[in-house]
């Protein structure tokens, strides 16, 4: 079963992100799992792929730049319907407590629907998310630093737990629906 994950960061934040999404999938035996920053990404890969998870900064509550013109790319395989039944997923991060997770998600997930895709979230009773309540996907917040020489301030381990509990929901997911 393979897991396509490509995403979009500009400081780290959403990189540390991915490759805890990443990890996650990597649990379920049998995952083969592809992580691409979207520069890298080719769209056409997804066609080979059971599940497909992505991931950006919320720019103003919407997708990042980035992401979107690559999202934009899936024309070819929106209307051959190669998504059609694929395992997706989404994750993003934002600067602030109301940066827009909820909105990034969805406009995540949006694309995704109109490909005919599954989608899967976190449901409450996925223990890293009971508390946390990102149901839609995995969207946390990295407060923006006070200036130019403070350390980043990367997702905390409990972000990173909710990026792992998404991944390895995702592949077993897809490892039922690959079956």
């Amino acid at each position: 079963m393979k897991v396509y994950i490509v995403y979009d960061s500009e400081n780290g934040h959403t990189e540390m992100l991915a490759k805890s999404v990443a990890e996650g999938a990597r649990n379920h035996e049998g995952a083969e799992v592809f992580l691409h920053h979207v520069q890298d990404a080719n769209p056409r890969d997804l066609v080979a792929m059971d599940a497909i998870i992505w991931g950006c900064p919320g720019h103003f509550g919407t997708i990042s730049s980035g992401l979107k013109s690559w999202i934009d790319q899936l024309g070819y395989l929106w209307a051959t319907g190669k998504l059609v039944g694929k395992v997706g997923a989404a994750f993003c991060t934002t600067a602030t407590v109301h940066g827009g997770i909820e909105m990034t998600l969805w406009n995540l997930i949006t694309p995704m629907l109109h490909n005919g895709m599954i989608i899967v979230g976190l449901p409450g009773n996925v223990p890293e998310n009971v508390l946390y309540g990102s149901y839609y996907g995995v969207g946390v917040t990295c407060p923006v630093e006070l200036d130019a020489t403070a350390p980043l301030n990367m997702p905390s381990a409990e972000h990173l737990a909710l990026g792992r509990a998404l991944g390895r929901r995702v592949a077993d997911v897809a490892g039922k629906l690959s079956v």
